[in-house]
């Protein structure tokens, strides 16, 4: 479900399939324990991604918190068309950066 990769405090998440209730607290687990202490911000590529339900948003939400608390940035990018209406009917594209590419997620990041 999720590939990673780090680059200079920057871990990268490629998430690709699902995210729904009956996967959503183990993406939000392999998330979490991806991340680093010393990671500054995380970036989340949702380009392989076929669909999120509510579970997948309130997960995403939960860990847009936590890195919040911890000062790191986040950032989402690549979202198909599907994905995109999703985002943007739930608003979650309010409370939620997201970018065209991982380049442009990487730059508003810094």
């Amino acid at each position: 479900m999720i590939e990673t990769e780090r680059d200079g405090g920057v871990l990268s998440v490629k998430v690709q399939g699902r995210i729904d209730g009956s996967n959503a607290n183990d993406f939000h687990s392999d998330v979490k324990a991806a991340i680093a202490d010393d990671d500054t911000a995380v970036i989340m590529d949702m380009e392989r991604l076929a669909y999120i339900s509510s579970a997948g948003l309130r997960v995403l939400l939960m860990l847009a918190k936590v890195l919040e608390q911890r000062n790191a940035g986040f950032a989402i990018c690549s979202l198909s068309d599907p994905i995109r209406e999703v985002f943007e009917i739930s608003g979650f594209d309010k409370v939620i950066k997201v970018h065209e590419s991982p380049e442009n997620a990487r730059a508003a990041i810094g």
